[in-house]
């Protein structure tokens, strides 16, 4: 295996890793969410539609994708050549590693709108790790920053 090979190989397998992000949902929560207080109000659920939540871009995808374009476009042609496809090829590296980090990172959603005990109408979008019904009884958790989760009761 070609050193260049195996950094590819290498930075791929970090992509792949870094990208395996999730978003809190009624199942997870970010580790910056523990130990914090969150209020809790009951509701029913009043309408649900599938959704589809955007991935996330950053440094990662970027970088590595970069990476992998300058170290392969360096194995093209000698000398000014292989710089000038090296720096073409890190261009285009960013660009691909950019849209394959948002894809690997798009999860399906449900927007559930709930209909609280006190009467009001809210709207929270979760990923579908939990699937809710029409007329169901459920929890509304929110927190100080305004985030907020659907669960079961």
């Amino acid at each position: 295996m070609t050193r260049t090979t195996f950094f590819t190989a290498a930075v791929i397998c970090m992509l792949l890793t870094a990208c395996s992000y999730t978003l809190p949902s009624a199942k997870s929560y970010d580790r910056s969410e523990t130990g914090r207080v969150m209020r809790v109000r009951y509701a029913e659920v009043a309408d649900i539609r599938p959704v589809r939540i955007d991935g996330e871009s950053g440094f990662i995808g970027e970088t590595g994708g970069a990476a992998v374009g300058y170290t392969v476009g360096r194995t093209v042609g000698d000398g000014s050549g292989a710089k000038i496809a090296g720096a073409v090829g890190g261009v285009a590296g960013a660009v691909a590693g950019t849209a394959v980090e948002e894809k690997l990172t798009e999860q399906d959603g449900f927007q559930i709108m709930v209909r609280t005990d006190a009467g009001d109408e809210l709207v929270v979008v979760q990923p579908a790790d939990v699937v809710f019904e029409v007329g169901e009884r459920v929890r509304l958790l929110t927190s100080s920053g305004g985030r907020a989760r659907v669960e079961k009761r």
